[in-house]
């Protein structure tokens, strides 16, 4: 059914009964400065091209996948559609909550008639996931204490003689484990069936090992921003949203080291079993959301990177400023020359065992 069939008869069913015409759409997200950059982007100019839709926002991603299971179990479902990050949207795609879906059924094609499949390419991780924007954990480094060579590889964080100083690396295997087997000359392509053996676990200590005694290690997103501004760490791993603010809004001597940045992602999955009216307006303002040109727009408000590879050249400047944003962001072909890819089923299979061991070489 059309989207102006769907609005016609939901306005003729609530005038008859006295009640108000609009459609509401509820959206579930994170709050904060991101749902605003959503907002910002596409919900606001998509109410205003269909004034009858009514946009109502619940900031509870968090608990997506319990509040989804718990709607399927009453037979209540609420949300109309939920954004989530990658590693839960398997999740939900796995049991059945989430809808699966054909990308180029669903998604507009690129300007230039690139299929949505090839322009979102390896961010669509599962069937059920319609991915937003990629962000990244990745290196900042102090400008004023790496001399006139900056670091430029992801082995430079391994390179005590070349760039001597404290690191700063994340309290969990997840990412440091992938980075040392880079570095101990294991090809991109073979990190995880290395990882899952013994042997590459141990390979893999035994590289953080070069270093473990300089490493400051962090559980928070804004602990390395901070050790990097009070100049304790020469250069350490974090979020790429936390560089740029450290950068942008607080003007630290702060560079960014994107070689090697692992990809993650966030995006929306479409509840499963939604009645065919609220599904079909979700698929008109997923039509929309997503494009070229509104992926784009959300850049203005967040240094995330748009989800699609034609929305890359279109991003420009942080809203009310004269700030590029092209060159803080993770998919700027600048900065994904060398993107490692998280791979979210290896680390399901293979999380509580490798944790249990780092946490013991951790300790000894």
């Amino acid at each position: 059914m059309k989207l102006t069939s769907i609005l016609a008869a939901t306005t003729a069913l609530t005038m008859a009964a006295g009640a108000a015409s609009a459609v509401d759409l509820t959206l579930v997200s994170w709050g904060g400065a991101y749902q605003k950059s959503q907002l910002k982007a596409y919900a606001e100019p998509y109410m205003a091209m269909h004034p009858d839709v009514n946009i109502i926002w619940d900031e509870s991603s968090a608990e997506a996948v319990a509040k989804l299971r718990a709607m399927h179990e009453a037979g209540n479902l609420t949300w109309d559609l939920v954004d989530v990050d990658a590693a839960d949207s398997f999740r939900l795609c796995d049991e059945g909550l989430a809808l699966e879906y054909e990308p180029n059924d669903l998604l507009a094609p690129a300007p230039d008639g690139t299929s949505a499949a090839d322009d979102f390419g390896a961010q669509i991780v599962n069937a059920c996931y319609i991915p937003q924007i990629v962000y990244s954990t990745t290196f900042g480094y102090r400008t004023d204490m790496v001399g006139d060579t900056p670091p430029s590889n992801i082995c430079d964080v391994f390179d005590l003689e070349k760039y001597p100083g404290k690191r700063s690396l994340e309290k969990r295997p997840i990412n440091n484990m992938e980075w040392a087997l880079l570095c101990d000359g294991v090809a991109k392509d073979d990190i995880y069936s290395v990882l899952a053996t013994d042997e590459g676990q141990q390979q893999a200590l035994a590289k953080l090992g070069t270093i473990k005694d300089q490493v400051i290690w962090w559980s928070a997103g804004a602990d390395t921003p901070q050790l990097l501004a009070d100049g304790e760490v020469v250069m350490g791993s974090t979020y790429n949203g936390r560089l740029f603010s450290a950068i942008v809004e607080q003007n630290q001597p702060i560079g960014m080291l994107w070689d090697a940045q692992v990809f993650s992602f966030d995006g929306w999955v479409i509840p499963a079993d939604l009645p065919e009216d609220r599904l079909a307006l979700v698929k008109d303002f997923l039509f929309f959301a997503t494009d070229t040109q509104r992926l784009a727009d959300q850049a203005k408000y967040i240094s995330y990177g748009p989800a699609r590879a034609s929305s890359a050249p279109l991003v420009g400047k942080l809203d009310g400023t004269d700030i590029d944003m092209a060159p803080y962001m993770p998919t700027d072909p600048a900065n994904a020359q060398n993107v490692f890819y998280y791979n979210f089923e290896f680390w399901a299979d293979y999380r509580d065992d490798i944790d249990a061991k780092f946490q013991a070489w951790l300790a000894g």
